[in-house]
């Protein structure tokens, strides 16, 4: 009886495991495909050449010189994010942004990135916004439309 109750324990830890990890979701991006706010600012104000391709996919382009393609979040904006990366090389820097929400629940990333990187873009960058545009961008005085 001891060795079954025991069995029982160590199968119950091992299904309460392999859920956890289940419910660990691992992003589309890398560490190293984050863009600094600051480091974006920069290049902005110093209008270093070349500049990166920025796109907004949140519900308001607000960085200088950001294209507009709406929220990621719905599918027609994907197609339409999709289309407008058609036209453009693959070399070429892209970097996403978003902004409405803190990063980890933005509803506009996630799908945006995936796309960008089943498109093939190899300098494909998402951009570092913790929090929201607001606090990690406006309020830091960092270049706006």
């Amino acid at each position: 009886m001891k060795k079954i109750k025991q069995m029982i324990t160590v199968l119950s830890l091992l299904i309460s495991f392999t859920y956890v990890q289940a419910q660990i979701t691992q992003e589309p991006w890398s560490a190293s495909q984050l863009m600094p706010p600051k480091k974006l600012a920069d290049r902005i104000q110093q209008a270093q050449a070349p500049m990166p391709l920025i796109v907004n996919i949140g519900p308001q382009a607000v960085i200088k010189g950001s294209v507009d393609v709406g929220p990621a979040g719905e599918k027609p904006n994907i197609k339409k994010l999709e289309t407008f990366l058609s036209k453009e090389d693959k070399n070429r820097e892209v970097v996403l942004y978003c902004g409405c929400c803190p990063f980890d629940r933005c509803p506009n990333i996630r799908p945006a990135f995936t796309q960008i990187k089943k498109m093939g873009f190899k300098k494909a960058k998402l951009l570092d916004i913790p929090k929201n545009i607001k606090t990690d961008w406006i309020d830091k005085d960092y270049p706006v439309q």
